[in-house]
């Protein structure tokens, strides 16, 4: 009963919090109402929380980095573009150091320029501890997802030169998570990042913060002077509502007081299709797994057998059909369509007996049953349907292999503390895993989650997990420049990720969205973010 009446409470607050579709300020514009997984607003200072989702929505569509995403072609992986930069290099003679040429011309929205001073403004905002401007909370996430700044300068009003602490082939990739925010955002805060977030800041993109409401929504207008005159947004309005509960979203979808959620229950998904709805799904480069605390020594997690019985002890499929067909089975970070998947020796399926034989080796039997405690969350950012998958999980390890499962059920982003923070910290929950869906999408995020000198905090092997032989791969990679050895590399870097398993491989999620037919535009890209600025409304 409780969590009825909590669901009926939350969906009365949000009824009365957003105006209907046929009010006068609604019907005048085309307007995108979005329910976000989230449970509250990303915040609005220019380097959002909430994981991807909060990249996705409160992140590019407002402000920009030097590099961005082409999502031009759902049928292939979105690859980088140009973004605030018309070009980038990587100096031959030092590989260590990339110059970025700069756009001229861009403004932010409160119409100030945007030149070489505003990015290293920023990066000091996100990098130097003792810059006026340092953003503690900003830093945290920016510094997890790029661990190999070295150092920047500025070589003229629109040339920015930034060195790496290793030669990184990939570098350009990871500036694209470092959002560009107006200086003057700052000064008109009184030099506050808590003042910022209300009012709210300004970037370059191609829609602006004009509405935040703490913990209930924000509003984003067309920015109608974007510098890229051929991607103008065709919206004028989008608004963003925070609603971790999918029973919550799938009630404001079908009452019309949204016309477009993320993650829709996957048991409504039929009825949606027959009520009329659009019910999008496409591959694209996500994880669901439980992060092992690996390199925690003592922990039984820390023994390769034990993780690797751990991935023959359920059944995949089975969850798979439990998720509706919006998912698909994982057995390795790679799908295994994916040529750089390898041919580890381990083939990842339900194998009960060879699952129990591990466990045996390891030490754990039914007499000394292993038991384990992980971390999970009610909601978030590709968390899909985190409580009953990882209930199913539960029953799974616990029938096929007498694993016994415990939670600690935490907040989206408490849980994602965990992933800069060493195991055993606080932020780890006490936890021998932690389910936080992740992205796979090119070798710097290979490299991210499980490069061994990107242990946390320096980045985000959060599980400390080491493998000597994935290690020299990856080190190879990083400073190859040939594509046919880029690929057998990262191949056999794969193979170890698989037979050496730092993570318990359950689904890659296929980013099912349900939306009204008056969505107009949208392509599912092979991506964790996507283009706003191509949707229309009928």
């Amino acid at each position: 009963m409780r969590s009825v009446r909590s669901l009926a409470a939350a969906l009365t607050l949000f009824l009365a919090a957003v105006p209907p579709l046929a009010s006068p300020a609604f019907a005048q514009q085309k307007v995108l109402r979005i329910a976000m997984t989230a449970a509250d607003v990303p915040t609005t200072t220019g380097m959002p929380n909430n994981g991807f989702e909060g990249m996705r929505f409160l992140g590019y569509p407002v402000f920009e980095g030097l590099v961005g995403w082409d999502h031009s072609d759902p049928q292939r992986l979105s690859d980088i573009r140009p973004g605030l930069t018309e070009r980038w290099e990587q100096d031959a003679a030092d590989p260590k150091t990339w110059r970025f040429h700069l756009r001229r011309g861009i403004t932010f929205h409160d119409g100030t320029e945007f030149n070489a001073d505003a990015v290293i403004w920023n990066l000091d905002r996100y990098f130097r501890n003792d810059s006026p401007q340092f953003d503690a909370a900003g830093s945290a996430i920016v510094r997890g997802r790029i661990p190999v700044l070295g150092s920047y300068r500025k070589l003229d009003e629109f040339t920015v030169e930034m060195e790496t602490i290793r030669p990184v082939s990939y570098w350009p990739y990871l500036t694209a998570y470092i959002l560009i925010t107006s200086p003057q955002s700052f000064e008109q805060a009184g030099r506050d990042w808590g003042k910022v977030a209300g009012l709210p800041a300004a970037g370059t993109g191609p829609f602006r913060i004009t509405r935040f409401v703490p913990r209930q929504q924000v509003e984003l207008n067309r920015n109608d002077q974007y510098w890229d005159a051929a991607n103008k947004a065709k919206l004028d309005r989008v608004v963003l509502i925070p609603m971790p509960e999918a029973t919550t979203r799938l009630a404001a979808l079908r009452a019309g007081q949204v016309d477009w959620i993320e993650v829709p229950p996957p048991d409504a998904i039929a009825s949606l299709k027959s009520g009329g709805f659009q019910v999008v799904t496409g591959s694209y480069p996500h994880i669901w797994p439980w992060v092992f605390a690996a390199g925690q020594q003592g922990g039984p997690v820390a023994d390769q057998r034990v993780r690797q019985a751990l991935n023959y002890c359920f059944d995949r499929d089975e969850m798979v059909a439990l998720l509706n067909g919006t998912a698909e089975p994982s057995i390795g970070f790679l799908k295994p369509s994916d040529p750089n998947f390898g041919s580890p020796q381990n083939r990842y399926r339900l194998d009960a007996a060879r699952g129990r034989a591990l466990l045996a080796e390891a030490g754990y039997t039914a007499q000394r049953p292993l038991s384990l405690k992980v971390g999970i969350s009610t909601s978030g950012s590709g968390q899909m349907l985190p409580l009953p998958m990882n209930e199913f999980l539960q029953q799974q390890l616990q029938q096929h292999c007498g694993v016994r499962v415990n939670f600690e059920v935490v907040e989206w982003n408490t849980l994602l503390g965990g992933l800069r923070a060493t195991p055993g910290q606080p932020a780890w929950l006490g936890a021998d895993a932690l389910n936080i869906s992740l992205h796979s999408s090119d070798p710097s995020a290979m490299g991210r989650w499980f490069y061994g000198p990107n242990a946390t905090p320096a980045g985000s092997n959060a599980g400390h997990w080491r493998d000597v032989e994935f290690d020299a791969a990856f080190a190879a990679l990083e400073t190859e420049t040939d594509p046919a050895r880029i690929a057998a590399l990262t191949r056999r870097a794969h193979e170890r990720l698989v037979d050496n398993p730092p993570w318990l491989w359950i689904v890659h999620d296929l980013n099912p969205r349900a939306m009204t037919r008056r969505v107009a535009g949208f392509a599912s890209p092979q991506s964790w973010f996507i283009d706003l600025t191509k949707v229309d409304m009928r």
